[in-house]
This record gives C-alpha cells, sequence and structure tokens, in this order.
C-alpha cells in the first residue's frame, strides 16, 4: 500500500486530467480536463505533454515517465486516468 496521510485522504481532488494515446503517428497523447482550476490544471497538462511527447506507451522511457506523473497528480491531489486504447493487466496479478 501507499503512504498517503490522512490529510490526503480527506481532501477532495482539485481537479482531473484524463491521458489519452491517440496512435502510433505523433503527437501520440491528447490530455483532456474534466474539472479543476483552469492554470492548474493547465499547468498540469504542460508537464504531462513535456513528459510524453513523441513518447509511445510501448517506449521503456514511457513507465517511467509515467510513473512521474502519477506521483505529480498524486502530490498535487489531481486525479488522473489513462487510456492507451487497451486493458492494462494489474502489476500486482504476477508477484
Amino acid at each position: 500500500m501507499s503512504d498517503i496521510s490522512e490529510d490526503q485522504v480527506q481532501q477532495a481532488p482539485v481537479g482531473e486530467v484524463q491521458v489519452i494515446y491517440l496512435g502510433p503517428a505523433a503527437p501520440h497523447w491528447e490530455v483532456r480536463s474534466g474539472f479543476g482550476d483552469p492554470k492548474l490544471v493547465e499547468s498540469f497538462q504542460d508537464r504531462i505533454s513535456a513528459r510524453l511527447m513523441l513518447l509511445p506507451p510501448h517506449d521503456p522511457q514511457f513507465r517511467r515517465n509515467r510513473e512521474r506523473i502519477n506521483r505529480d497528480a498524486e502530490r498535487e491531489n489531481v486525479l488522473i486516468t489513462w487510456d492507451l486504447g487497451y486493458v492494462e493487466e494489474e502489476e500486482t496479478e504476477g508477484q
């Protein structure tokens, strides 16, 4: 389990972002906002775009950058969902 403080659990999310894989031709990603302060969401979207630019999901660097983006979202209390175009298996299944 992750170490989440009680303060983070009790706070409502400040925004929502969905990251969608568009396909093998660049640009590979689209970032959509569900709700939240427009400036905060736009800043978060810019950082996502910088980390994923020209990076398809099968690239080894994608996994590391995705983890960084997820940590950023957790730190800023932003809900994030990923649509990679396929159903992802849980990483804990093989452990």
